[in-house]
């Protein structure tokens, strides 16, 4: 089972792209985030014809998320638990930024997506949103571990874990990516005993997901890794491979982000 993982930057904006890129890799399952629209007006059909099972959480203009999949998705769910008194100035988180589903191949796999908060200007209610989110986010994390079932957390978590996942990690000192309480929470998740797919499968540098519009951030290589792929053990026990779709990024009209997938035996 590949599943793959894409900030698409707005559907509209990228629908060709979209499905050009399924087209040549065919992923059993993807995880997209910020699709920008509200559920009504995700375009369907093109992914339907092309045997994929769609769920969406949207919300007009901003965020939203979306699971494509081959399989049907059983036991969709929306919005991370504990939305209540968690959103910006204290009020109920209404944004749309998380998705849950079982997939069931060789093995069922709960697939959790998420397009985490960004958090800046930090300090500041933006930086609380997403630390706030967070913790609900490892309380999550917690609750799915308990069940033993095998699962994984995926997509743009806006978190750059070490230094060695940026190309100028000097430039992000005082983001919101990267400030130390946004890389220990981060920590907190692994250390649960979640396993970084990517990092389990290779320790290279300049492996990066995130290429800025601005400043030739792409020509220069000027990148950063912040779409991951977290895996329970027991899905952990079934990865086969890891990749990024780096060349994605280099094509017409791209999204700022580019795909990453992993392979399961499942």
């Amino acid at each position: 089972m590949r599943i793959a993982s894409f900030n698409i930057n707005g559907i509209k904006a990228r629908l060709p792209a979209v499905t050009e890129w399924l087209n040549e890799t065919r992923p059993d399952v993807a995880i997209l985030q910020e699709i920008k629209t509200v559920d009504e007006g995700f375009p369907r059909e093109p992914f339907e014809d092309m045997g994929y099972n769609v769920a969406t959480h949207g919300q007009k203009s901003f965020n939203g998320v979306a699971l494509l999949s081959k399989y049907p998705l059983e036991d969709v769910t929306r919005d991370l638990p504990g939305a209540e008194g968690a959103g910006r100035e204290g009020a109920d988180d209404t944004e749309a930024r998380y998705i849950e589903a079982t997939v069931v191949g060789d093995a069922a796999v709960r697939i959790c997506g998420l397009y985490l908060p960004n958090g800046n200007p930090a300090p500041g209610p933006k930086y609380d949103y997403k630390l706030k989110w967070m913790a609900r986010l490892e309380a999550r994390a917690r609750d799915l571990l308990a069940s033993e079932q095998p699962f994984l957390m995926a997509g743009d978590f806006n978190v750059i874990p070490q230094a060695e996942d940026a190309a100028r990690p000097e430039a992000w000192r005082d983001d919101a990516l990267f400030l130390p309480q946004t890389r220990a929470a981060f920590r907190r998740l692994t250390n649960l005993g979640l396993t970084d797919a990517l990092r389990a499968r290779t320790g290279a540098p300049g492996l990066y997901t995130y290429w800025d519009f601005q400043r030739g951030a792409w020509q220069r290589d000027d990148g950063i890794r912040i779409d991951h792929l977290l895996l329970s053990p027991q899905c952990a026990d079934l990865m086969t491979d890891c990749q990024i779709d780096k060349d994605i990024r280099a094509r017409e009209k791209p999204s700022d982000h580019t795909p990453i997938w992993i392979e399961l035996a499942a």
